[in-house]
């Protein structure tokens, strides 16, 4: 029980580092909806996969690193669509392993819009290296192990409503869990120490030319005790090829995002956030940079540009 509670205020400790979120932070998520909500699943004409490795705050001792992958696309005369997103999220002398399956089911409406619904079932595992750390008590016997957490299974939900210009969608990526040793609960903090996150999304493609599109998006993210968070990202596409952006993530940082379509198969996507709160004086920055593997783009005749 001792190591439990330990094992507990560490990924406490370490989630209020990163604004008390569970949930692995990244900012090139625009670029691949899988990240946020289920019901992305699918909703694009062809298969698409991506990998992104995170180094958040640069210099900053036991900061957080991440590494995702992610691949979906649609099934079914294109009316579902299936997802996998893999990740690992490194805090401190803490780690959390994670995998995700994804199912969307699309509804189709008369004005070329849709809603998509999706679940997502998954499972995680959490880590301490113990040993690693320093320590002022070295008979203490709760430092001289390290720990591993039984598999957490975790189950969400989301809706996507988009048309070939604009999306919004609503997410809760844990919305039922369970720990063994707790008790069977609707309630995901009673039944499991995750809590529910609500992450709400919405943007829109103007174009400003023929050659240029200007997407305003934003991602706002509530978890119930800890400040809303909005992400506000304003980003320009020229000639479908080179992205250019920022964002600005509330009470965090300013990120600056570029990415690379070289061709119909292969982008590339880097993002470095500016930190603006109290971290700023130990860190550098954090760094990010993505690897996208689309499959099948070059068959489709039009491209829509709320994907990007």
């Amino acid at each position: 029980m001792k190591k439990l509670i330990l094992i507990l205020g560490l990924l406490l400790t370490t989630g209020l580092l990163s604004r008390a979120q569970q949930e692995p932070m990244v900012s090139q998520y625009m670029f691949n909806g899988l990240f946020v909500n289920p019901a992305y699943a699918g909703t694009h004409d062809y298969w698409t996969s991506s990998l992104s490795a995170r180094t958040q705050w640069v210099s900053f001792d036991g900061a957080p690193r991440t590494i995702i992958g992610a691949i979906d696309g649609p099934i079914a005369d294109k009316n579902m669509g299936l997802g996998l997103v893999m990740y690992n999220d490194q805090i401190g002398v803490s780690t959390q392993n994670t995998a995700i399956a994804n199912y969307s089911y699309q509804l189709k409406f008369s004005n070329d819009t849709k809603l998509s619904l999706g679940v997502s079932a998954g499972i995680n595992q959490f880590s301490a290296r113990l040993t690693d750390l320093t320590i002022w008590d070295e008979d203490d016997v709760v430092f001289q192990n390290d720990l591993r957490s039984n598999i957490i299974p975790r189950f969400g939900f989301g809706a996507y409503y988009y048309g070939d210009r604009y999306y919004a969608g609503i997410s809760i990526p844990t919305l039922l869990g369970y720990q063994e040793g707790n008790d069977f609960s609707v309630d995901v903090s009673k039944a499991t120490f995750l809590h529910r996150h609500y992450l709400l999304t919405g943007g829109y493609v103007f174009d400003l030319n023929e050659n240029l599109k200007l997407k305003p998006s934003v991602l706002m993210k509530y978890l119930p005790g800890a400040p809303v968070q909005a992400d506000l990202n304003l980003g320009l596409l020229l000639n479908e090829t080179f992205w250019f952006g920022t964002s600005f993530r509330s009470g965090d940082a300013v990120s600056i995002l570029l990415e690379y379509q070289s061709n119909n198969f292969f982008r590339i996507g880097y993002a470095y956030d500016i930190t603006f709160s109290d971290l700023r004086k130990y860190s550098n920055g954090s760094h990010e940079i993505m690897i996208g593997i689309d499959f099948g783009k070059d068959l489709i005749k039009t491209k829509t540009p709320r994907f990007f």
